[in-house]
């Protein structure tokens, strides 16, 4: 459960950083019509910008994917070797949500 909410997390930051990407990418394709030489700047600025991103979304995303796998397989670990403390430890948290949501 908890791998699967991280895991639709990610992919919804994924998504809208591969968004802004496309949608500036777009951006500098209706500057190409501008003139001068600030112009041609602007764009070069640009370009690397984005091809930085590109990189830093891809380097982010194995990160997040292998520690993510990382805590999934400690946690499955943990509840293998540990079964009767990890079940004592679901109810504990399952009875102080209980609590919290009949305060409301």
């Amino acid at each position: 459960m908890a791998s699967k909410t991280a895991k639709t997390a990610q992919e919804i930051l994924m998504e809208d950083f591969q968004t802004l990407v496309s949608d500036t990418e777009r951006l500098l394709e209706h500057t190409a019509t501008l003139a001068g030489d600030q112009a041609d700047e602007l764009r070069s600025q640009i370009h690397e910008s984005l091809v930085r991103a590109r990189e830093t979304l891809q380097l982010t995303e194995d990160s997040l994917r292998e520690r993510g796998k990382a805590a999934v397989t400690a946690t499955e670990d943990y509840v293998q070797a540990n079964p009767w403390q990890s079940v004592g430890i679901a109810a504990g948290v399952g009875f102080l949500i209980g609590l919290l949501a009949t305060r409301r």
